[in-house]
């Protein structure tokens, strides 16, 4: 069975784009860059016509990198990953640009090497194909082609390069597809076992998350991948995107989705990355992870709680009271409460049928798992079902009543059978292709300057 999947190109959100390009020109004219980089930059179309100087930034066999080729390839990361260049960061900047340069010239030569063994003339995805991935991320950013290719330019950046990259990527993963997809197969009694493990997973807290994973031998040993990782961390908490660091630096499968790991449970991750989420709160990010051959930096985007346990979003309608407050003023509050309560049509009106009512007030209380509730209020949500309301409940600080906005058990919905096997070959792909990367990177002979 042929699998293929297509790399999706990077682009910064639309808000982003501009700032991001004005970084691009204003690096694009620094004196301050390693000078390999700086003898290549490249004038934007409205500065006088000047000799470029292009020298050897690497050679990858028999391929050139020109130090022209390097200046753009940075250009490139800086505007699709969102990332703003700082005097700290440009080393990374570059390192990371020559890597994926280097990278793509391997699968470029073996994407060669392949054609005209098979004698293929279609092997290659045409121009209509990276015409369509220029399109879509168009019109992500509310441009058409011709704005985007007039921005590009007025930052120093030549759109060339980057639908070349695209070029690559989909022949690449078209490549891979051919060639391994056959050797993949999903049995029946894998996916049952898929489905079986995800329903075990289902009594336990689930996390949203999306992951960038800094890989040790790419960049040179696991304290110079916790220096990256820092550095792409101060970059997300300056407000760079996550998906588009994830696709640019990330070294894990989930790169190609922004990072996008989806639903999981803590027995499906490293145990470093599982106490981390398990300290995290939604929205936060997390400091760098160092494992075994890397190091991670997760966004916990959401959390759901395990399915044997029971959420209740509440409101409350509510009357202070000390908590040794005479019985009067006790049957007044209760009084009171006891006829709003037949007002009340759950959490809809709670706060306008209230506000005419003597001394009472409201609350959201938000949602919570039933047994964090004080025990007044948990016996009062276990019996009650969305849309009702308890009667009076005393407590310490007052008369209170609760109103139950809504109830579900905190299981996340399992996936279809079809979903889980195009995963389960989608992932086997994803290791095929980064193998056989791996095989091609260390059969080369790769020079840099």
């Amino acid at each position: 069975m042929l699998v293929s999947f297509r790399r999706r190109a990077p682009m910064a959100a639309a808000a982003a784009l501009l700032p991001l390009l004005a970084s691009a020109a204003a690096l694009a004219q620094s004196p301050s860059l390693p000078l390999s980089v700086t003898q290549a930059t490249a004038p934007a179309p409205t500065a006088p016509t000047a000799q470029i100087s292009v020298d050897i930034a690497a050679r990858v066999n028999d391929d050139i990198i020109s130090t022209y080729d390097l200046r753009q390839r940075m250009l490139l990361l800086i505007i699709t990953s969102g990332v703003q260049p700082t005097k700290e960061n440009i080393p990374q900047l570059e390192q990371e640009a020559m890597r994926s340069l280097v990278d793509q010239h391997l699968e470029n030569q073996e994407i060669k090497r392949i054609a005209k063994k098979s004698k293929s003339s279609d092997l290659v995805a045409s121009d209509k194909d990276v015409d369509d991935e220029i399109a879509d991320i168009a019109k992500q950013n509310n441009i058409n082609y011709a704005q985007m290719k007039r921005n590009f330019a007025d930052s120093g950046l030549d759109i060339q390069t980057l639908r070349e990259q695209i070029r690559t990527s989909i022949t690449w993963q078209t490549l891979v597809g051919g060639i391994y997809g056959h050797n993949i197969r999903v049995g029946d009694d894998q996916i049952s076992q898929q489905l079986k493990r995800l329903s075990n997973q289902a009594s336990q807290t689930q996390y949203l998350v999306g992951e960038i994973f800094i890989e040790a031998n790419r960049a040179g040993g696991i304290q110079q991948a916790t220096d990256a990782a820092n550095q792409l961390l101060a970059q997300l908490q300056q407000g760079a995107p996550f998906p588009n660091v994830a696709r640019q630096f990330s070294g894990a499968p989930t790169a190609a989705n922004g990072g996008d790991v989806g639903w999981i449970s803590a027995p499906q991750v490293q145990p470093e990355v599982a106490k981390a989420l398990e300290q995290m709160r939604p929205g936060q990010l997390s400091s760098p992870i160092p494992v075994s051959d890397g190091v991670y930096v997760v966004a916990l985007r959401d959390k759901k709680a395990a399915s044997s346990q029971t959420m209740v979003a509440l409101k409350q309608a509510a009357v202070r009271l000390a908590k040794d407050a005479p019985a009067d003023q006790v049957s007044a509050a209760a009084a009171t409460l006891t006829a709003l309560k037949p007002q009340l049509h759950g959490c809809d009106n709670i706060d306008q049928a209230s506000a005419n009512a003597k001394d009472v007030i409201t609350a959201d209380l938000g949602e919570a798992d039933i047994n964090d509730l004080g025990k007044a209020f948990k016996d009062a949500a276990e019996k009650l079902q969305a849309g009702q309301v308890s009667d009076p409940i005393r407590t310490d600080v007052g008369l209170h009543l609760i109103a139950v906005c809504s109830k579900h058990s905190g299981a996340s919905s399992l996936p279809t059978r079809a979903e889980i096997s195009n995963r389960l070959q989608a992932e086997q792909l994803a290791v095929m292709s980064r193998r056989y990367l791996r095989d091609l990177r260390t059969s080369a002979t790769i020079d840099t300057r």
